[in-house]
């Protein structure tokens, strides 16, 4: 079984539908904590370590073979906590950014929250030194998209995630940091490959329970 740490109940049925599309067969169970991100925007991602570590537990206590977490701003947190729990813990993000430094050095990181960018960057980066491919990474923060996620708007805010990704320039690859972003992915009318996490992810997600 494959558990998800989710910090919003709206990616719950993105995934199952993932899951029935490419991993048919795979038993996944959600847990979702939307004030672990609220708390992590509020006082920073180290601030939720100890709430993220319970989370992690419980899920390895239900059967969980491995764990996914799918918050691009806790993700470094889930990863780090998750080091003694006993089964693979992993970023959802891990291999859109992989993806993203292969592409080529000039990415850019977009998100509808100021909170995602700093560890999606940072996320990059290490990509990149771990290939030792040097990277340059440029942000793009969507105004007035997470306001619309928020409200139920999800077309609302893919239209303004899609518009925005489409005026980038100069770029090699465009990283949407949010898995709620997801949906931009496929309005998009750029040439430059753009990127988002959660088929890869849940594809990460899934070896990791066959290796297990």
């Amino acid at each position: 079984m494959l558990a998800l740490l989710h910090t919003s109940p709206a990616h719950v049925p993105v995934f199952d539908a993932l899951r029935d599309e490419d991993h048919q067969g795979l038993e996944l169970r959600h847990f979702v904590d939307e004030e672990l991100l609220a708390r992590a925007r509020r006082e920073g991602p180290e601030a939720v370590t100890d709430a993220v570590r319970d989370a992690l537990e419980e899920a390895v206590a239900v059967g969980a073979r491995a764990v996914l977490c799918t918050c691009s701003t806790i993700g470094a947190v889930a990863e780090s906590a998750g080091a003694d729990v006993g089964v693979p813990v992993l970023r959802g993000d891990r291999p859109m950014a992989a993806a993203a430094v292969a592409a080529g050095p000039r990415v850019v990181v977009a998100a509808t929250l100021e909170s995602t960018l700093e560890p999606t960057v940072a996320l990059v980066e290490e990509e990149s030194r771990r290939i030792g491919r040097p990277a340059e990474v440029r942000t793009l923060l969507v105004d007035g998209a997470w306001a619309r996620f928020e409200a139920g708007d999800t077309e609302g805010c893919a239209r303004l995630v899609a518009e925005a990704v489409d005026a980038v320039i100069d770029a090699d690859a465009i990283v949407l940091a949010q898995g709620s972003m997801a949906p931009a992915q496929h309005l998009t009318t750029t040439a430059v490959p753009v990127l988002s996490s959660p088929r890869p992810g849940l594809a990460a997600g899934a070896r990791a329970v066959r290796v297990g």
